[in-house]
């Protein structure tokens, strides 16, 4: 079981730099760099949230659910 549970641990931190630079966009209004989590998949937001949160407080990324406002 613990073997099981290091290696759904080990895929889950694996994959979320690729979701990290795949979602990330630019915003011109503030220019700053934002991961964009799918409004159609919030599960994804909300399951990666601890690392999201984690990477922000260190890189100073910034993260949020669904596109930016368009004003």
């Amino acid at each position: 079981m613990r073997k099981v549970l290091a290696v759904l641990l080990v895929l889950y931190v694996a994959v979320y730099p690729g979701l990290r630079l795949s979602w990330a966009e630019r915003w011109d209004r503030d220019g700053r760099t934002y991961v964009i989590f799918p409004a159609a998949a919030p599960w994804l937001y909300y399951l990666y949230r601890p690392l999201a949160h984690a990477d922000g407080q260190l890189s100073g990324m910034r993260f949020h659910l669904g596109p930016h406002p368009q004003e």
